[in-house]
């Protein structure tokens, strides 16, 4: 699948060019993590902002987070997700 701007949302920005977003895909984490996925917003994202995810929502979901590792203007990759699922009961 693709980038679904409707699904992105900036959730706090810091002033010093720090963002935390919200995105929600039906994309696996796998996709989501390939270099150039948030092209789009290259002109927005910064390295190091953080991007709180649900990936493969229509599935089963994974919950966590990406952190942007570099953006050149263009191309925006994020490492793999962290993913804070846990549940022992």
């Amino acid at each position: 699948m693709a980038f679904t701007a409707s699904t992105f949302s900036l959730v706090s920005y810091s002033g010093n060019g720090f963002h935390i977003w919200h995105y929600k895909s039906d994309d696996a984490a796998a996709v989501i993590d390939s270099a150039g996925y948030f092209n789009t917003f290259a002109s927005e994202i910064n390295a190091g902002d953080v991007i709180f995810a649900t990936t493969a929502a229509s599935g089963t979901p994974v919950y966590g987070q990406f952190v942007v590792s570099s953006n050149d203007g263009t191309t925006v990759d994020v490492n793999d997700i962290s993913t804070a699922q846990s549940d022992t009961d």
